[in-house]
């Protein structure tokens, strides 16, 4: 029997609670609560990818290309070559001004859903990208405001990104931050895998808290696994590495 074929995060915990990393062609939710670092999380498996000589294209639907890159710059002072690393087109950036992405007209909404489907699919064809981020959808949920015109458009995502043969990460911003208040919305259902960024509350401190709800075509962790967020990129302790918290 073959070996699978997967696209690694590049994050040591996180490949383990993977077993190895996400299988290829897989669509992926990664959700969270404001400053859970969904955006950081998305930003560092396409980084380590194109290191790895996968190139990736990244597309902010939520905030301006050059905004981001600068957030991301900020939060990873470690990661050195990211300039170099889009110089050489094995990441790419692009989006536009949120704003002009909002229309809650059903007729306006199903026209500009249609044109960030093309969108995604030339940026995708520009480097070849085989690792592809969009952050967020939870914008298109502001477009289609029907939940019925909403499920639907995002099958039509996912049957769109299969066909690019990409494997993809896609962002949720959900409304609460603890794992007890959790709520499955529809994107929850349709996609192949969820991992999904908590910040728990302990007593008077707060804890950042990963697990990775599913993702269909492997074996995968059923832990909850603490993580921080350093200048060096993402630090994710599974149960075998729980001695090296600091």
């Amino acid at each position: 029997m073959s070996e699978l074929a997967r696209i690694k995060s590049g994050i040591e915990g996180l490949d383990s609670m993977l077993d190895g990393g996400v299988p290829e062609h897989n669509q992926t939710i990664i959700a969270g609560g404001p400053g859970a670092g969904k955006t950081l999380l998305s930003f560092e498996i396409l980084y380590h990818n194109a290191k790895a000589g996968i190139p990736g294209a990244f597309i902010a639907l939520e905030e301006k290309p050059e905004v981001l890159l600068s957030n991301v710059k900020q939060a990873f002072k470690g990661f050195k070559d990211i300039d170099d690393l889009i110089k050489k087109q094995m990441i790419i950036i692009d989006g536009e001004d949120p704003s002009s992405r909002i229309q809650t007209e059903s007729d306006s909404a199903s026209y500009s859903f249609g044109n960030i489907i093309s969108d995604i699919e030339a940026i995708v064809r520009r480097n070849n990208a085989r690792c592809v981020v969009i952050d967020s959808i939870s914008l298109l949920k502001l477009m289609l405001v029907d939940k019925y015109h909403y499920r639907r458009s995002m099958l039509m995502l996912m049957s769109n990104l299969r066909r690019l043969n990409v494997t993809t990460f896609l962002t949720v911003e959900i409304n609460f931050a603890d794992r007890d208040k959790l709520k499955y919305s529809p994107e929850f259902f349709i996609f192949d895998g969820i991992i999904m960024l908590y910040q728990m509350s302990r007593e008077d401190r707060r804890t950042l808290t990963a697990e990775v709800v599913k993702m269909r075509g492997t074996n995968h962790s059923w832990a909850l696994a603490p993580y921080e967020i350093t200048s060096g990129g993402f630090n994710i302790y599974t149960v075998d590495q729980m001695g090296e918290i600091p």
